[in-house]
């Protein structure tokens, strides 16, 4: 798409692939065991490679698919199937902390499953299209949360969810989407940090300017 950085883990941001954030925080946090890296293809795998090879936990590769959700299906299903609590996370995101990872995968194994997220503080409205512009309808912000990652999960929780997403052919954006059928509580933990996605290369200076600043 116009405007999007091509590859988002491996473009260089302040001396480091941006994956090699994601990768360190998770392995600092001492909270996983496993890693799975769901890669697109081999020169990316092989990009990605020297950058867990000096890692104390055991790394898992897995190839992704045609959709996100078939990605992350992939990476679920790579690991044991005694596994307990799996933790899933967008690496476009690098300023994920070894406490928030904490924090997020302790809650899920207490509830079953757990977001950081923050509130809306915006004014977000409906908008309904019309010959002359939008009627539109303000939405009661007070309800709404804005979600990132990662989203953690009671493993066979969101495995189930996944399949059945996949089975009904629903596309997925947002993995507690997968789970929402099920009326399953989720523990939404409020991000005071920021944890902003790299989406376009507009972005890619506001996450240099975090990182300088140590955020």
């Amino acid at each position: 798409m116009q405007g999007q950085v091509a590859d988002k883990i491996l473009v260089p941001l302040v001396g480091k692939p941006l994956i090699q954030y994601s990768l360190n925080a998770f392995e600092q946090s001492e909270a996983v065991q496993i890693i799975v890296i769901v890669h697109r293809d081999a020169e990316q795998r092989q990009a990605i490679e020297p950058l867990v090879a000096d890692f104390r936990i055991q790394i898992l590769w897995t190839p992704g698919g045609q959709e996100r959700r078939d990605s992350v299906y992939a990476g679920l299903a790579a690991l044991p199937a005694d596994t307990d609590t799996v933790l899933i996370h967008d690496c476009a995101r690098p300023l994920v902390t070894p406490t928030a990872i904490r924090t997020v995968a302790q809650a899920a194994r207490d509830t079953g499953a757990a977001c950081l997220a923050h509130p809306v503080t915006d004014t977000l409205k409906r908008s309904k299209s019309t010959d002359n512009g939008h009627i539109l309808k303000t939405l009661d912000r007070s309800h709404l949360w804005a979600m990132e990652t990662p989203q953690a999960f009671q493993y066979p929780l969101v495995k189930r969810g996944y399949e059945k997403a996949i089975a009904e052919n629903r596309p997925i954006t947002d993995d507690l989407s997968a789970i929402e059928e099920t009326s399953q509580p989720v523990s939404l933990i409020d991000n005071q940090r920021p944890n902003p996605k790299l989406t376009t290369p507009a972005d890619l200076a506001y996450l240099e300017f975090l990182l300088g600043r140590g955020v």
